[in-house]
């Protein structure tokens, strides 16, 4: 198959889905798939790359094709309403008309969200030029925009984006979600959506670059990813103190995001700098070391019904490298930590979270014991490579048009749980 992959985000940007598409693109092609990716010029988190504006740049990682299209790219940190739609709609309409150019290049698109507008790419390939279209949904966009205060309940805004979701979700020949809550909320929210284009695909982890390494372990916790709204990173800061009257320990909070300036005065603030550090964004090569070195990952989701169906992928990797994680929310995260045995989660409050960094600091058998229930749960349930080979057979299904099967509750899983 000729696969032609529509992603907003990239390496050598350094979020989560970055790596899950490079992942997942780099093992369809060694799978003996051709597999093309459009994505914009690096440009997350806003301001870590020089501006380009060429119209295209072509170029190769893992033999997978690479296009990089003309996009706005934001200057500062956090941008306003304006800034962001300009970055998130310039570069999908920028696809639409690559692929009216070169449509006889493959046979099936996937468009990859969020941001939500990636589908846009989609609307032509299926029914124009009548090719299979795949959406890969990470995230319910819209929803969580609206309970972290950047969208309007009720807005112009929110009706037409709703039309928008609601005619990719109809248009689309499969849905690819990373949770079964994920698939859930969809069918719910929108009309007619037929439950046998679900797919359950979850994030996973690369269990060949994420593993235990045999490395003396610090006094420190860590969090990795994008600094951004969702996660309460500031309720963990404000842990610290509490921590710190029993126990010297440090917490690392590696990347970048839109909130990172606002957690360093929270640090800041609070008298807590010696405590926590803020590491930059760092290589992804250079990551699971730093696992390895932790005493426990944080995974720290506000709580949200929005979020319920969120599980951030560094819980995966924590999990790959062996040590136990604690989490905050509720839902698909709670889950995960209680069907592998690695996760602890904790209320949103700085007392709550202490409290189980603390439990987990006087039981060191303890952390041990979930950390190799982890790296046993990822590797039967949660590869990479495995889900990418899942989805292979997924996508030859509906290029032959064969069937399907699907589970009593309507939703596919990529592996069984």
């Amino acid at each position: 198959m000729k696969i032609l992959v529509i992603s907003q985000h990239f390496p050598p940007e350094k979020s989560g889905n970055a790596s899950r598409i490079f992942d997942m693109c780099s093992h369809l092609q060694k799978m003996g798939e051709y597999v093309t990716v459009l994505a914009p010029h690096p440009s997350f988190p806003p301001g870590s790359f020089k501006r380009k504006w060429s119209v295209f740049e072509s170029r190769k990682m893992n033999d997978v094709n690479i296009i990089n299209l003309l996009a706005w790219q934001p200057k500062s940190q956090d941008p306003g309403f304006v800034g962001r739609m300009a970055y998130y709609l310039s570069f999908p309409l920028h696809a639409v008309i690559w692929i009216f150019f070169n449509f006889r290049k493959f046979d099936v698109i996937i468009t990859s969200a969020p941001p939500i507008f990636t589908g846009i790419g989609g609307i032509p390939a299926k029914l124009i030029f009548k090719k299979k279209w795949v959406m890969d949904v990470r995230d319910l966009w819209i929803n969580a925009s609206i309970s972290l205060g950047f969208l309007k309940k009720g807005s112009l805004f929110e009706k037409m984006s709703r039309v928008y979701e609601q005619f990719c979700y109809s248009s689309a020949s499969l849905i690819c979600v990373t949770t079964e809550e994920l698939g859930q909320d969809i069918v719910k929210t929108y009309k007619n959506i037929d439950k046998n284009k679900l797919r359950i695909t979850p994030n996973g982890v690369d269990i060949d670059l994420f593993y235990p390494m045999e490395t003396p372990k610090k006094n420190q916790i860590i969090y990795a990813g994008n600094i951004g709204h969702a996660q309460d990173l500031e309720d963990v800061i404000l842990a610290m103190k509490k921590v710190n009257e029993h126990f010297d320990l440090k917490f690392l909070i590696v990347g970048d995001g839109d909130i990172k300036g606002d957690l360093e005065k929270v640090a800041r603030d609070n008298n807590l700098m010696d405590f926590v550090e803020f590491p930059g964004l760092i290589s992804r090569e250079k990551i699971p070391k730093m696992y390895s070195e932790s005493l426990m990952g944080v995974a720290p989701l506000k709580k949200l019904k929005t979020l319920e169906y969120a599980v951030p992928t560094k819980a995966y990797e924590y999990m790959a490298c062996g040590i136990p994680f604690v989490g905050c929310g509720e839902g698909e995260i709670r889950k995960l930590a209680e069907r592998s045995g690695c996760g602890m989660i904790a209320e949103n409050s700085p007392d709550a979270i202490a409290d189980i960094i603390l439990y987990l600091l006087n039981n060191p058998e303890k952390q041990i014991e979930m950390g190799k229930k982890g790296r046993a749960f990822v590797e039967k349930y949660y590869s990479r490579k495995q889900i990418a080979s899942d989805l292979k057979s997924v996508l030859e299904c509906i290029e032959f048009e064969k069937p399907n099967p699907i589970m009593s509750d309507g939703i596919n899983y990529a592996r069984s749980q």
